[in-house]
Formats: C-alpha cells, sequence, structure tokens
C-alpha cells in the first residue's frame, strides 16, 4: 500500500463515523499496553471473520470522537515491524498484521493503522489461549455462539471432496491402488469375487474414492503418486517423522507425501520399536513387549490424515523421543474433549472431511463406529502402559503423546493386580502417575478405594500395591519421605555450618529425593522447600541469582 493509498483507506475508515466491530479507534498519544494491542488483535480478525470483511483495522492516532490527535507510538521503524514478531508469539496460527501502515496527514498529525487478518475459516484468533470478540464497540470475550460460528465453518464445506480438475487416473500410483483394492477386500469379504472383475475406474467410484471417475483430493491423498502433491495445491499433502535425543536435539528426520495408504507403514518402519525388557527383579513383566502397539501408532496417525484441516497448509508431525512418539496435526478436535469421546462411545457427528473418512473406512484404515480413541486408551491400559495423553490447549492444533515406556512401575503393577478396573478409574490413576492435577472429589473416591495416597493435589499411587506385590522398600524410595523431614535436614545444614547456598541444598537433597522423580521435579521440590515451607523460619542474605540462607533468627540477632 502506497502512501497515498493508505492516506485515501484512513479517510474511509473514518468516514463510518463511528466505531464498528472491525474497526477500532485509539488515541495512543505515546505508548499503548501491549497485552491490550493483542487482545484488540483478536477481537478485530474475529470480528472481520464474522462479518465478511478481510481485514480487521486498528486506529492509533484517532480520539473516541474520530478527531485526529496523532501518536508517537514507536516512531522507530525498526520498533514497529518488530511488532509483527512479538504478536505472533501469542496468537494462534501465529497470526499477525498483515501490515502496520503508517499515514503522514496533511495536518502534520502521524497515525497508524494496523491491518489485521480476519480469522481463518473455522479457526477463531486467539491472544494468550483466550478469545476476543466485540459487542458494539466495547472489547469483551468471544461469546460461544460467535466462537461457534467460526469454528463450524472448517465443516461447511468439505475440502476432501472436491475435484481435482487437472488430475486423471494416471496420476494415483498403481501399487497404492493395488493396496486399496486389498483392504477393500478385508473391508467386504462377501464382495471380494466382485471385486476382482472390477476395473481400476469402476472400483475407485465403488469405494468412494473418486467421484464418476473424477479424481478427488482425497483420492490424491491416499492414493496419488509422489509427484501429484502440486494438484492439491495450496493445500500440504506431508507427513514428517523427528527423531530426537534425550537433550531434544533433532538427529534425524524423513517427510513422506502421498499416498499415504502406503507412507503410513513407511514412516511407522522409522520408529524405534524396540522391545521393553523385564524391569529390575523381574516382577512387573514376566514376558517381553514392545515399546509401541502397533495398532496404537497407526490409529494415532490415521486420526491425523482424517482430522487434518488441509485448509491451514499445516502438515502431520510424529516426533520421537527416547520415551514418547508425539502426533500433531492441525485443526480443532471437533468433538471438544476426549472425555466427550470416551464417555459417549459414540460416532462423531461431525467429520471435518467426510468423504475423506468415508473413503478411509473402505480401505479399512479407520473404524467409523467411534470407538477408536477409546480403543486406543484400553490398549495401553492392557499393555500396563501409560494412557495417550491428549493436549488440546492450542485450539488450532491436536497433540496426542503415546509413551513408551512406565513412568511409574506402582501404576503397572495395580493394573496387573485391579483387572477389574474400570476405565475412567485407569484414566484418573493415570494422570495421577503422570502428575497432573486431578478433582479433589475425585481424589477423595480414589482414596477411600485404598488407591492413592498423598496430601492433595501431591497424590501417588497408594502402598497397598507395594504390599501386594512385596515391594514394600521399593515403595518406600520411591515414594520419598514427608516434606518435614528434608526441611529438617535443610535447618541441620544451617545450624552445623551457618548458613546453605542453593547449590549445596541440591547437592545435600538431591540424592535423597525419590527415584522417580526427574532433574526439573527435584528443583522444583527444593524450590518449595525453601520458599514455602521453610519461609518464616530462614531468610536470603544472599542476591536473587545467587542465595545464601540462614536462620531467621540468626539474621534478627546478627
Amino acid at each position: 500500500m502506497t502512501p497515498h493509498e493508505a492516506l485515501e483507506k484512513l479517510h474511509f475508515l473514518l468516514s463510518y463515523g463511528r466505531e464498528t466491530e472491525w474497526i477500532e479507534w485509539k488515541e495512543a498519544k505515546n505508548n499503548y499496553n501491549f497485552d491490550d494491542l493483542g487482545k484488540y488483535f483478536s477481537a478485530l480478525s474475529n470480528e472481520a471473520n464474522l462479518c465478511g470483511q478481510p481485514y480487521g483495522w486498528l486506529i492509533f492516532g484517532v480520539s473516541n470522537d474520530g478527531a485526529l490527535v496523532g501518536t508517537r507510538y514507536r516512531t522507530d521503524a525498526t520498533k514497529l515491524d518488530s511488532l509483527k514478531h512479538e504478536i505472533a508469539q501469542h496468537t494462534s496460527q501465529h497470526l499477525s498484521f498483515v501490515d502496520i501502515h503508517t499515514v503522514l496527514h496533511p495536518s502534520g498529525k502521524r497515525v497508524l493503522l494496523f491491518q489485521i487478518p480476519a480469522a481463518l475459516r473455522g479457526m477463531p484468533t486467539s491472544w494468550k489461549t483466550h478469545w476476543f470478540g466485540r459487542d458494539g464497540d466495547s472489547l469483551v470475550g468471544l461469546n460461544p455462539g460467535e466462537y461457534e460460528r467460526i469454528r463450524n465453518q472448517a465443516v461447511s464445506e468439505d475440502w476432501s471432496a472436491d475435484i481435482c480438475p487437472d488430475a486423471t487416473v494416471d496420476d494415483l500410483d498403481p501399487g497404492a491402488v493395488k493396496k486399496a483394492r486389498e483392504e477393500f477386500k478385508k473391508k467386504y469379504p462377501v464382495k471380494a469375487s466382485d471385486i476382482d472383475g472390477w476395473n481400476d475406474f469402476v472400483f475407485l467410484n465403488k469405494a468412494k474414492i473418486t467421484i464418476r471417475g473424477k479424481v478427488t483430493n482425497a483420492a490424491i491423498l491416499l492414493l496419488g503418486r509422489e509427484e501429484s502433491t502440486p494438484l492439491i495445491l495450496p493445500a500440504v499433502a506431508r507427513m514428517s517423522w523427528f527423531l530426537k535425543d534425550a537433550r531434544n536435539r533433532n538427529i534425524g528426520y524423513e517427510h513422506f507425501g502421498p499416498p499415504f495408504i502406503l507412507n503410513v507403514d513407511r514412516l511407522f518402519a522409522h520408529v524405534r520399536n524396540l522391545k521393553y525388557r523385564q524391569m529390575p527383579g523381574g516382577t512387573l513383566f514376566p514376558m517381553q513387549t514392545t515399546k509401541y502397539d502397533p495398532w496404537v501408532i497407526r490409529e494415532a496417525l490415521h486420526n491425523c490424515i482424517v482430522h487434518q484441516n488441509y485448509g491451514l497448509r499445516g502438515r502431520i508431525n510424529v516426533v520421537e523421543t527416547p520415551a514418547s512418539l508425539m502426533f500433531t496435526n492441525v485443526g480443532s478436535f471437533l468433538p471438544g474433549t476426549v472425555e466427550r469421546v470416551i464417555e459417549e462411545d459414540a460416532p462423531p457427528e461431525v467429520y471435518r472431511n467426510p468423504f475423506l473418512s468415508e473413503a478411509m473406512v473402505n480401505l479399512n484404515m479407520i473404524d467409523t463406529q467411534g470407538g477408536g480413541i477409546k480403543k486406543m486408551y484400553q490398549t495401553q491400559m492392557q499393555r500396563f502402559f501409560p494412557l495417550p495423553a491428549y493436549d488440546l490447549s492450542d485450539p488450532g492444533r491436536v497433540v496426542v503423546t503415546v509413551h513408551g515406556e512406565i513412568l511409574d512401575e506402582r501404576y503397572s503393577r495395580l493394573l496387573m493386580q485391579k483387572a477389574d478396573l474400570d476405565l475412567w478409574t485407569v484414566i484418573l490413576l493415570d494422570k495421577v502417575q503422570k502428575e497432573i492435577r486431578i478433582p479433589r472429589e475425585k481424589a477423595t473416591v480414589l482414596r477411600r478405594r485404598g488407591l492413592i495416597e498423598g496430601r492433595y493435589p501431591h497424590l501417588h499411587i497408594s502402598a497397598k500395591i507395594a504390599d501386594l506385590t512385596e515391594q514394600k522398600a521399593r515403595y518406600l524410595h520411591t515414594r520419598g519421605l514427608d516434606e518435614q523431614h528434608y526441611a529438617n535436614l535443610i535447618l541441620e545444614h544451617i545450624r552445623r555450618f551457618g548458613s546453605i547456598t542453593r547449590k549445596e541444598a541440591d547437592d545435600l537433597l538431591f540424592p535423597k529425593f525419590p527415584g522417580i522423580l526427574g532433574e526439573k521435579q527435584k528443583k522444583n521440590k527444593v524450590n518449595r522447600l525453601l520458599a514455602v515451607v521453610l519461609r518464616d523460619r530462614i531468610e536470603n542474605i544472599g542476591s536473587r541469582s545467587r542465595p545464601r540462607y540462614i536462620l531467621e533468627e540468626t539474621g534478627k540477632n546478627g
């Protein structure tokens, strides 16, 4: 936008004579609160979407009555431009300003026009995980009705059923089509003899992968040749596998495009699905098992494919660490919560890609009976492994982590000893072993059943299980001692040596903490002892970065 065009845009926006849902004026004579700026970004982006506008506009240097007052907000052009990156760090999909236009009005006043993109179809724009909107010209939280209006845009059209105008059956991979025939027979064995007599044209139509012989986006995803991806641009058809070491460093990767029906197995072949051997003492696993159940991995990956929002141009990622596999796909989790999926145990009411979904059902890749996620939970439970962990904190992305090792041996012993536990109880116990807070009333129920111990919210699996498996000594080491014991060790050190530094506290307590605690958890435990448990008995005479603690009464006397 040229300076002249920016000036004309300013006159146009002011010609409304008032603020609207997607236009906001601010004086901002010298500065403006960054968090408020982010909230207005979210609100104007969402309202622009709802009002059918391509952009929302935030104008600095204009009073509430529409008078030009000018602004000195970030007069340094470099600092003004850096605002785009600063905003993107806290918005969903990392949205930021399309541009920030500086207008030098003929009156001599400097005005800023912040050009804000409308929220993406189906994806309300959030600021720091909260959604904002407008009630007239007031900044408010985005109301549930407006949120649903935007979110439902993602399912109002089925991208996967769209025809690729330049594609033909020759753009499909012959090996993938052969695999599709085999899986279709497994799904519908009574039709096996008929299927053998169908040519590819008939088969693809019958399997609902093509429409009257015309190649769909779904057909390219599942069966397309490797070089067919440009046919569905700007959508992205890519699965990526990344291997990370224990220090979270990338040490390997591989990318996979269509045909997905073949490449899900090629991706899975990269995963280091090693044997999980007996635990120390040989009491947990009488037999070997693999780190990951192949069905669980394929189900998680197939879910990413069928639920991906391809309009957002993201890719599907599988990140392998020494202890877990993390699957991510872009697009909101339409059922809302995992608990709802498990509780209802029914097919979803709405699919993001219904045509793709039906094709994957016909090719034996997924099941529309709604039991896929629940079966993943049950499979992990039957293997005595932690349950899949769903992270839905980012409304524009679904993250699923499948653990390939035991986090807490007592949890697995509990499952082995009490095979009659219902799934909801196991889900709660799984959260306890992952140190995820559960509702107090749920904790009370588990405690009454003798399944957990500890002072809320710091809970752990109960000693009852240790007793059942004759692992009492291991239990005491794993559970650790109460906080007062560790606090007394700190006090004893100070009395003997006069003071204690943070490093000395770590060196003193780390070897005595439970073996299941990681480095960060141990540091947090020392933090709590020094800052909370001993708050009224010791004081810091050092600096914030290099603390040195003495007894409080010593400090007062000295």
